[in-house]
């Protein structure tokens, strides 16, 4: 049976994190690991793994924002920036962008795909408030058997990176 895994790394820093070591350090982090959740949803009458990850590094200690989904009218489903649709037997993740814009990545019966972009959002603590910044890898796979070294053993088809403009 076909089965969804979306794997999720989220890489955060504040701007006291913006010199060349601590760039080299983000950079040096792997985006891909195994797989370690169970299905726990059904998407589009598949199962589905959200494999969620985060880089270890961040003097904000994760500020775990919740994962935004969502099934929307058109049948889609969104998880963050991303959507997943079926359209003509593909599988189309797709990409909106801060002005809304949606892009069309790929077609994940085409092989998995990574996809990565960076944002920036305010959070207070303690009255004081300062920016997080993030950069958030998806690693999205349809797949007929399960492996839990996926991501590790299997190239990416595509991967796609947004251009970042923090």
């Amino acid at each position: 049976m076909t089965t969804f895994i979306f794997q999720i790394h989220i890489k955060q820093w504040d701007k006291s994190q913006r010199e060349p070591h601590h760039v080299a350090a983000r950079a040096a982090i792997p985006n891909c690991y195994t797989i370690e959740a169970k299905p726990e949803y059904c998407i589009l009458n598949k199962p589905c793994i959200i494999d969620r990850h985060a880089d270890g590094l961040s003097a904000t200690k994760h500020i775990q924002r919740p994962l935004k989904t969502a099934m929307n009218a058109n049948g889609s489903v969104s998880l963050d920036r991303f959507n997943i649709h079926e359209h003509q037997g593909k599988m189309l993740l797709m990409y909106t962008d801060e002005k809304k814009d949606v892009i069309t990545i790929g077609d994940l019966y085409d092989g998995w795909i990574q996809a990565i972009y960076q944002c920036r959002f305010p959070v207070e603590v303690k009255g004081q408030i300062y920016w997080v910044y993030e950069e958030f890898t998806l690693n999205a796979a349809c797949i007929q058997t399960f492996n839990a070294d996926y991501f590790l053993t299997n190239p990416a088809q595509f991967i796609f990176n947004t251009p970042c403009k923090l």
